[in-house]
C-alpha cells in the first residue's frame, strides 16, 4: 500500500476518534498537524486578501482571519510542546520539524504575511545604507512596480511584461533602442551607477551572508537535482555555449535579442489577443485531463497599481481530510497581462503547471507544498508545448515555423540560464562587477554587443526579490526536458493533449508534495541520474531545424 494512501486512512480514522487528555501520541501527532492545517489556511488567506484579488475569502475579512492565525499558532505551539522528543516514528518526527520550522518562522501575528507578494517597500528606501537585508530586498522589490511598472516609452507608459513582449514586435532598431533604453530608470533604481556601494552590490553582500547563516538556495537546488553546485555551474555554461554554436556568427545588440529570437510570437500574436490567454490555457488542460474550472483555481490576470510585479501561484487553502473526506486544495494564479501574445501565454501556462500541480498533492498537511526547482521545472512540461507548431495548430488555428518556434523557446531558455550562471557567480562572490560579469556571459555565449555602461540584467525582478532564485528556471529547463521525454516514452506524445495525462503525472510525480526527497523521486521517475544530456540535445538540434 502506497506510503501516502496510508497517511490517509490514518488521517481518516483518527478523525472519528475522540480526543481526550490522555490521548495517545499519534492521536496528538494527528491533532497537532489539524491545528498547524489550520494556521496554514489562515495564513494563506490573509496573503490571498492582501493580494488585492478580494477583500473577503471563506466568508471571512483579513482581521477575522488573522485572529484565527494568531489563535491556531499558539494552539500549535502548546500542542508541539506536549509531544515527545523521541520515539516518535520517523514520518512524524520528520512531519512534525518541518511543521515547528514553518510556524516557528513565521510572525507571531499577521500586521505583514511572510509569503505576500504585494509591494511592502519604497523604491527611494534602496539607497539608504542602513537597511538589513529583508528591507533592501523589500526596497528594491517595489522599484519593479513604481519604476518598471511605469516605463516611458513614446508619450505612453508601459508594464515591464508589456515593453519586454514589444522588443519583439517593434520592427524598427531606433525604436527598439529607445524602448530598451526606457528601463534605464528601472536599472538605476536597482544598481545606481554600478558602483560598489550601489543598492544591487549590498543586496548581494547581503544575500550572501544570509546563505551563510541559512543555506544556498543554489545549493538546495543542486541537492534537488542529485548534483553539487559546481557540478550544475558545468551544466549551464555546456547550454550557454550549445547555444553559442548554434545561433550564427553575427554580433547582436542587447535590444534586438528578442526580435531576433522570437520571430513565432511575431507570427502568432494576432491570434493570441488578451482576453483569449485564459481560455486557451484552460482548453488545453482539459485537453491533458486537468480541467481548470472544476479545480477552483482562482485568476488575478489584470495589471494594477501596488500589485505583485510578478508572475506566480499560491496556496490558497490546503487540500486535506475533513471529516472523512478530502477537501480539495484552492490555488491561485496571479500576473500583469495588459496585452496578449505567445510569451505570456507560454507564461500562464507555466503558472497554471503550477496550480494544477497543488490541486494533484494528496499527502498530509505537513507535505503539502513543493520543492522549488521540482515545481519550476514541472511547470514547463506542459508550457513547452506552446512552442510546438502542431500544439499551434490545433489551439491557435495557425503555426509558425519550426525553426522559429524552437528558436523562440530556446532563446528564453538560454536567458534563463544566462541570469542563472550570473546569480551563482554573483552569489559566489558578491564583490564582482555585475554588468562586467553580464557583459562576459552574454557577449560570450548569446553573442551580445558589450554595454557595460548598462545594467540592463535587471529585467527580471526575482533577482532582488530572491535572490539566488534564478537558478530554478536556468537548471530547471534540464529537468524539463528530461521529464517530457519520459513522459512521451511512457504515454505518447501529449503536444495537442492527451487525456490520460494528468492523471498519470499525479500519481507518478505530483501527488507527493515534500513528503518524498526530490532528487530521488526524480531518479526514480527518470530511470537514470538528472543530467543535461537531452536539453543539450534539443538546443543542438536548432542547426539541423534550420538547415
Amino acid at each position: 500500500m502506497a506510503t501516502t494512501l496510508r497517511a490517509f486512512i490514518w488521517l481518516a480514522c483518527l478523525a472519528s476518534i475522540s480526543v481526550t487528555g490522555t490521548e495517545p501520541v499519534v492521536r496528538l501527532v494527528a491533532k497537532t498537524e489539524t491545528v498547524y492545517a489550520d494556521a496554514i489556511d489562515a495564513m494563506a488567506a490573509v496573503e490571498t486578501i492582501d493580494s488585492g484579488l478580494t477583500s473577503r475569502y471563506g466568508g471571512r475579512d483579513r482581521r477575522a482571519w488573522q485572529r484565527l492565525y494568531g489563535r491556531k499558532r499558539g494552539e500549535f505551539l502548546a500542542l508541539l510542546a506536549k509531544l515527545p522528543k523521541q520515539g516518535l516514528a520517523e514520518s512524524d518526527a520528520r512531519a512534525i520539524a518541518v511543521m515547528r520550522t514553518r510556524i516557528e518562522n513565521a510572525p507571531a501575528n499577521l500586521d505583514r504575511a511572510p509569503h505576500s507578494l504585494k509591494p511592502v517597500g519604497r523604491c527611494n528606501k534602496a539607497g539608504r545604507k542602513d537597511l538589513d537585508f529583508g528591507a533592501l530586498r523589500d526596497a528594491l522589490y517595489a522599484c519593479f512596480d513604481e519604476i518598471g511598472n511605469r516605463l516611458e516609452f513614446e508619450g505612453g507608459r508601459l508594464t515591464r511584461v508589456s515593453a519586454l513582449a514589444r522588443l519583439a514586435s517593434i520592427e524598427e532598431p531606433a525604436r527598439r533602442k529607445n524602448l530598451f533604453l526606457a528601463f534605464a530608470p528601472l536599472w538605476q533604481a536597482v544598481n545606481g551607477n554600478n558602483q560598489p556601494g550601489s543598492p544591487y552590490r549590498r543586496l548581494m553582500g547581503l544575500a550572501a551572508a544570509d546563505d551563510k547563516k541559512n543555506g544556498s538556495p543554489i545549493d538546495t537546488a543542486a541537492r534537488a537535482a542529485g548534483a553539487r553546485s559546481t557540478e550544475i555551474e558545468s551544466w549551464l555554461e555546456q547550454i550557454l555555449e550549445a547555444w553559442r554554436q548554434v545561433s550564427g556568427e553575427h554580433a547582436i545588440e542587447p535590444w534586438d535579442f528578442r526580435y531576433l529570437a522570437e520571430e513565432a510570437d511575431r507570427d502568432l500574436a494576432a491570434s493570441i489577443p488578451r482576453d483569449s490567454l485564459q481560455r486557451i490555457a484552460g482548453r488545453y488542460y482539459r485537453d491533458l485531463g486537468a480541467d481548470l474550472h472544476d479545480l477552483g483555481i482562482l485568476y488575478d490576470l489584470d495589471p494594477r497599481p501596488g500589485k505583485a510585479p510578478l508572475a506566480y501561484s499560491e496556496l490558497v487553502r490546503l487540500g486535506r481530510m475533513v471529516h472523512g473526506r478530502w477537501r480539495p486544495t484552492v490555488a491561485r494564479v496571479s500576473a500583469n497581462y495588459a496585452h496578449g501574445g505567445l510569451s505570456l501565454l507560454n507564461e500562464l501556462i507555466h503558472e497554471d503547471g503550477h496550480a494544477v500541480h497543488y490541486a494533484a498533492l494528496r499527502t498530509r498537511p505537513a507535505f503539502m507544498d513543493l520543492d522549488t526547482l521540482f515545481a519550476e521545472a514541472f511547470a514547463d512540461v506542459a508550457a513547452w508545448n506552446t512552442y510546438e507548431p502542431a500544439w499551434q495548430r490545433q489551439y491557435l488555428g495557425r503555426e509558425a515555423s519550426k525553426p522559429a518556434s524552437l528558436r523562440s523557446l530556446y532563446s528564453g531558455v538560454v536567458l534563463d540560464v544566462a541570469w542563472s550562471l550570473f546569480e551563482i557567480r554573483m552569489m559566489r562572490n558578491p564583490a564582482l562587477d555585475p554588468n562586467k560579469l553580464w557583459t562576459e556571459i552574454t557577449s560570450r555565449y548569446l553573442r551580445v554587443v558589450p554595454h557595460p555602461e548598462w545594467s540592463w540584467w535587471a529585467t527580471r525582478v526575482q533577482l532582488v526579490e530572491s535572490p539566488g532564485y534564478m537558478v530554478h528556471y536556468g537548471l530547471g529547463a534540464v529537468l524539463t526536458a528530461a521529464m517530457r521525454q519520459r513522459i512521451r516514452e511512457s504515454l505518447g506524445p501529449f503536444e495537442t493533449g492527451n487525456l490520460r495525462w494528468y492523471a498519470w503525472v499525479s500519481n507518478q510525480l505530483l501527488r507527493y508534495g515534500t513528503e518524498r526527497d526530490a532528487a530521488a523521486l526524480l531518479q526514480e521517475f527518470l530511470g537514470r541520474p538528472v543530467s543535461p544530456e537531452l536539453l543539450l540535445k534539443d538546443i543542438r538540434g536548432l542547426s539541423q531545424a534550420t538547415s
